[in-house]
Parts: C-alpha cells; structure tokens; sequence
C-alpha cells in the first residue's frame, strides 16, 4: 500500500475522509524493521529521530519505544490529528509538528544533532537531493537517514487478486495505475542522491506475507486515491468488492526495502 494513487494523477492531499482509510488501512512494520533502523545507526533512549512524511504515524509510533524522541513532521494537518489521536491514550515520546521537507532547516536550528532521519513511503514528494544534503550536518556522529519503501502497491503483485485489481483500477482511471516510484527505478534515485550528498548506502529488505480480506485491499486502495464523490465512491467500492470476491482470502508478500546511509 506504499503509494499514492490520484484518480487523475499524482496529486491526492490527505485530508479529509482519505485519512480515515490510510489510518485504518495503511500497514505498519514488523518489529524487524525497525531494529535494522536502530542497529544501523546506534540508536538509544538519548536519541532524537525525525519521522518526515509520517503520516499518520506507521513508522513513527514504532520507532517510539527505541529512542528518546520520535518528531513526526508532516504537512497535513489531518493526517497530524489522526496520528496523535492514535497516541492519545499512552505516553509515548512523541512530537507532532506539521511541515514539510522544506521546514527541515529551520526545525534543525531548534533541535540536538539527530541520531537519524526516517523517510517512509513519502519520499517521493520531496527534494531529495535539498533534503539529503540539508539534513548531514544536522546528524550526530554515527547517525544516518533511513528510507522506507514499504512494499509495492497492491496492484503490482505477480497475483490473480492483484491483476484483477490492476484491470479494474486501469478501466476505472483509463491508464495504468502507477507504481509511485517504489520500483527499481524508484529506489535508484533515492540511492543516487544519498550518494550525492555525500552518503555510503547499504540497502536491507525485510520480506513477510501478510493476509488481506477484500475490505482491506478496498480501503487500501481508497487510502491511497483522491476520493470521488461519495456516491461514485460507493459504486467503486462494491464494483471492487464484487471483482475481488472470488479471490478471498488474499495472501501480500511484502518486501520492505531499508536504504540506509551514513555520511562518508
């Protein structure tokens, strides 16, 4: 569910209704991804990580429990609301700030060296060659960024259920739904500019199969679109509903991908 899929492009905002779907549908992240995060760059409870494009709040409230504090910066407000929402009730060390990439030099003069930075699935919003070399001198020594591509989108599986979902979505949009930049070519431009700023890159994946009804492969790809009116809207969701049906119960297999760079 890695990705943003708009009905007439790449420009969904996420507001609104489309955050209760990414609350509810967007997955989150085994345990194993965030202790390679931890291991790569040393993090303890004196560290200060920022989670740019968090969302609401995945990567983030994982990250909580390994480190001091845990920024989740994002510039939707919306999405800030249900990520704090989701945090309500416990006590974690974690900082809500909404900005954008383009706010990172001035959070930096207000902050202690960060022991990382975490992209997770927003990368490509974002100036990744500004980002990447802005945020090197505001790393501490042995610290690091870390970028997430959290698995394909559902409609890219080598599956009978996500073909089926990829020839609904290309009738629906009358194109072929993209891949949002989490394929090869995708991850290379993130691994061109770490280096170009200066960066050594290992690259990890983290690979697990993940059970899915047919309401979570409907709200995953609502999540992940700008949402139609409310009636067009239900009629996509039982058109999908219906198509997919045959198919249930579905099986992902999720390869979360970890570029992991420290300065040279």
């Amino acid at each position: 569910m890695a990705a943003t899929l708009g009905r007439m492009g790449m420009s969904a905002r996420f507001s609104g209704e489309i955050v209760q779907y990414y609350a509810r549908f967007r997955r989150g992240y085994p345990p194993a991804v965030t202790d390679r995060i931890v291991e790569a760059f040393g993090l303890t409870a004196d560290d200060v990580v920022l989670d740019l494009g968090c969302g609401t709040g995945q990567l983030t409230t994982a990250l909580a429990g390994h480190v001091g504090t845990v920024i989740g910066m994002d510039p939707e407000p919306d999405m800030l609301s249900a990520a704090a929402a989701r945090t309500s009730s416990n006590q974690q060390p974690i900082l809500w700030v909404l900005g954008s990439d383009r706010d990172v030099p001035v959070l930096g003069r207000a902050l202690r060296p960060l022991g990382a930075l975490t992209v997770a699935v927003a990368i490509h919003w974002m100036d990744r060659d500004a980002l990447f070399r802005t945020i090197t001198p505001m790393l501490r020594p042995g610290g690091g960024i870390a970028v997430i591509t959290n698995g394909v989108p559902l409609w890219l599986h080598d599956t009978d259920w996500s073909r089926e979902l990829r020839s609904f979505l290309h009738a629906w949009q009358g194109r072929s739904p993209s891949a949002c930049q989490t394929d090869a070519a995708g991850l290379r431009l993130n691994r061109d500019a770490l280096t170009s700023a200066g960066h050594h890159v290992t690259e990890t994946t983290v690979d697990y199969a993940a059970p899915l009804s047919v309401e979570d492969v409907v709200g995953g790809v609502l999540s992940a679109m700008d949402l139609p009116p409310e009636e067009e809207r239900r009629r996509f969701a039982a058109e999908l509903t219906q198509r997919l049906r045959a198919y249930a119960p579905m099986i992902e297999d999720v390869s979360v991908t970890l570029q992991l760079a420290v300065p040279r």
